[in-house]
């Protein structure tokens, strides 16, 4: 684990969905060349669609199309998902095993993401990992998308936490930038698509090499494991 300063106290831990705990990394770049076949340049491909994972798919659509009528080409993104959603996604390693472990600590638990609600809600319940979370914030519950501070700052209240006391951890830039701009302490995951090192420019913390690297800045050791 890269650690600048261990962080104090330690109540709550807020998770981006895909790329960090979720592996839907396949599900998302195969989801964006199905749906924009005929619309992006030859030679368009996981290079162009890897850096802007974790923005909001609309924006990502106009930026790789450079069109505003987008409608079409989002219906055909979330079309296809979710006929292969169930059979692409996956928890990355450790992640449920340090789910159970902070929840039994009594540590608030939540997902911050800028997936949709339904989307998000079906994820969690096929990977058995729904029941651990007290607050869900996704795309649909917010005006403002990450990188703005509204989506960790709503998850934050609605745990009744203090926003000093929250881990938000994530896979982009938008989580680590979010995070920072609410008050919360920024976590980056090394298993990230995008590297560590732009976790590390966009401001975080820590960058946890395995999942259950949480616990210890959770302040959680191993007894009861």
């Amino acid at each position: 684990m890269t650690v600048r300063k261990r962080p104090g106290k330690i109540t709550t831990v807020l998770f981006d969905l895909d790329g960090t705990i979720i592996d839907t990394n396949e599900l998302i770049i195969q989801s964006f060349m199905h749906a924009l076949s005929g619309h992006v340049p030859e030679g368009f491909g996981r290079e162009q669609i890897i850096p802007s994972m974790g923005e909001p798919l609309a924006m990502q659509i106009k930026q790789f199309t450079g069109k505003d009528d987008i409608a079409t080409l989002v219906g055909a993104y979330r079309e296809y998902n979710l006929l292969k959603h169930d059979e692409m996604v996956s928890l990355f390693p450790g992640v449920k095993e340090t789910i159970e472990r902070l929840h039994r600590a009594g540590i608030r638990l939540g997902i911050v993401t800028t997936k949709m609600r339904e989307t998000t809600i079906r994820a969690l319940k096929l990977l058995e990992i729904y029941s651990y979370m007290d607050a869900i914030v996704t795309l649909d519950d917010v005006e403002n998308a990450k990188p703005h501070p509204e989506p960790v700052a709503k998850a934050v209240a609605a745990l009744g936490a203090e926003a000093s006391e929250t881990l938000m951890v994530g896979d982009s830039s938008v989580d680590i930038v979010s995070a920072l701009r609410a008050g919360a302490v920024p976590v980056g995951v090394a298993w990230s698509l995008k590297g560590e090192e732009l976790l590390r420019d966009s401001g975080a913390s820590y960058i946890v090499k395995e999942m259950n690297e949480l616990l210890a800045l959770c302040g959680i050791g191993n007894e009861g494991a």
